[in-house]
């Protein structure tokens, strides 16, 4: 068994010889590859599923966009599900709190860029925050005309409250995969996610 496990293991060296740098001889860069390889092997054996509209012409870009809307509206239901009883009115609220937390204090226009609103919509929501005491603004001496956006200690102390019920939210999202499958998944949405941000600043 070991026998040709090992064999298996030359093969697969003499495949990595000719694709790689003949100078790339370290063993984390061959694992690398192996799981590189791997995966493009798997995805190659795995037959095409089936979808409404597929006979039709319905394409897979027209699928996979239908699917993350419909999966945002999904999620927005089990967040909304989750700030019941509490003083946050939507989603986005917690969200730009958790961001305030996550990442410290920004300018206003920061945050919303930061959240993918448009700036009328994002103001809304700070103003929100601001009026229920749960972020303070500052004004900045280098731009008059924004401003400086800090969570409060209530607004820190509500955040923790609904923690919790916030997880669980986000769990039942992706309550039927596999922890590999949302590392794979986690993996196609951060590189479609990194495009289109990349997008954005250019244009």
């Amino acid at each position: 068994m070991y026998y040709d496990l090992v064999t298996e293991l030359v093969s697969l060296v003499k495949v990595y010889e000719k694709d790689a740098d003949p100078g790339n001889q370290d063993l984390n860069l061959f694992l690398q590859w192996l799981n590189e390889y791997d995966q493009k092997n798997s995805y190659s054996t795995l037959s095409e599923p089936e979808w409404t509209g597929k006979s039709n012409g319905r394409s897979a870009d027209s699928v996979i966009n239908t699917s993350l809307v419909h999966l945002y509206r999904y999620a927005k239901l089990h967040a909304k599900a989750a700030i019941a009883n509490t003083s946050f009115s939507t989603p986005d609220e917690f969200i730009y709190l958790i961001s305030l937390t996550s990442f410290g204090s920004m300018t206003k226009t920061a945050l919303i860029k930061l959240n993918i609103h448009e700036k009328s919509a994002g103001i809304q929501i700070v103003n929100r925050l601001i009026n229920n005491g749960l972020v303070v603004q500052a004004e900045l001496d280098s731009d008059k005309r924004n401003r400086m956006i800090h969570i409060t200690s209530k607004g820190t102390e509500l955040l923790k409250e609904s923690m919790q019920n916030i997880k669980k939210a986000s769990m039942n999202v992706t309550e039927p995969l596999s922890y590999p499958e949302k590392i794979d998944l986690i993996r196609l949405l951060t590189k479609l996610e990194n495009f289109h941000e990349l997008k954005s600043r250019k244009e």
